[in-house]
């Protein structure tokens, strides 16, 4: 006779709780971001979590990270809310880097769309924003005839500025940019959008396309907190019903991500640049061409820069957080 000894019970698999994260993924003109609503403030965006969202192989992949948070939850918004009660929403931008930017002009639109989504704004009437570079004011505008986009959104970018003043405004320069690709090193002209940039005018587009941005231009004199750095080339002016427009092509190398397919920021400090260089009767409004698309960008009575242009949202995810630290 034999007898059958039970079987051991199979030993209990610890299981660890795995964290995730809903985000959402949106872009203007292709400059990408990575979304997420964190109205209360309680995610701890660290520099590495920014990295991993913003890694376009291991992780969701973007130009940056924008986070939605209520501007009273941060020492930043906070200050904002004193100049303007009305901007309840704070932009707390990283570029992919993880660093801590000021504010994104195409990702200002996105934000925008991204509340329309969330319901915290209607799309009606003007959206005062909380950003590092202040209060942004955003607004729903036509598509112009033409432009295959389903909406535009216009913000007041604020006041604009040429941090070498009136001898850089009337020399044409004051800085001078080393670009690899290129033969010679070319003056450039600085200009302040509430971010810091450089922009280079170019001949033509064979140069534009030469350009190699892999790699940092190399900027003298560099500003103190770094500088995008905008290539471009004038084409002309052309005159619509509302008057004179007009109209350059960009590429962008944007400081703690790279070369981007678009910058909001870099395509008014280009408009601006060509415009001061053209000098009195140059046209107040611009069409920049940029590889993701184009935007419109207007030199305000006040001193202020306008930047219009499509904002899109094209997926929503969650995220396994736990694998992607571990990529």
């Amino acid at each position: 006779m034999t007898s059958t000894v039970p079987a051991a019970p199979a030993p209990a698999v610890a299981t660890v709780p795995r964290a995730t994260l809903p985000v959402s993924k949106g872009h203007g003109t292709q400059n990408d971001f990575v979304l997420l609503d964190d109205r209360s403030g309680a995610l701890d965006l660290s520099a590495p979590l920014v990295r991993a969202l913003a890694d376009r192989r291991a992780g969701v992949g973007g130009d940056g990270v924008i986070r939605v948070v209520a501007s009273e939850r941060l020492p930043e918004g906070a200050d904002v809310l004193a100049q303007e009660p009305a901007a309840r929403w704070f932009m707390d931008y990283r570029n992919a880097d993880g660093s801590v930017a000021e504010m994104c002009g195409n990702g200002v639109r996105v934000f925008a769309a991204f509340l329309e989504r969330l319901g915290l704004w209607d799309g009606t009437g003007e959206l005062a924003l909380g950003t590092r570079a202040g209060v942004r004011r955003v607004r729903r505008v036509p598509v112009p005839a033409g432009v295959d986009d389903d909406a535009w959104y216009a913000v007041d970018m604020g006041r604009w500025t040429l941090p070498g003043g009136a001898q850089a405004l009337a020399d044409g320069f004051d800085a001078e940019v080393t670009v690899r690709g290129l033969p010679v090193t070319r003056p450039a002209l600085g200009v302040d959008v509430g971010n810091p940039h450089t922009v280079l005018a170019l001949a033509d587009e064979s140069e534009l396309a030469a350009a190699d941005l892999t790699t940092a231009p190399d900027v003298v004199p560099v500003p103190p907190h770094g500088t995008n750095v905008e290539l471009v080339v004038p084409l002309g002016e052309e005159r619509l019903d509302d008057g004179p427009v007009g109209r350059v092509r960009m590429r962008v190398h944007e400081r703690g991500v790279g070369e981007t397919r678009s910058c909001g920021t870099g395509a008014c400090a280009a408009a601006l640049a060509v415009r001061s260089w053209a000098g009195s009767g140059a046209p107040d409004v611009w069409l920049v061409d940029v590889p993701g698309g184009t935007v419109r960008v207007t030199a305000l009575p006040d001193g202020h820069v306008e930047l219009a242009g499509p904002a899109v949202l094209v997926a929503d995810a969650t995220v396994d957080v736990t694998a992607l630290v571990r990529s």
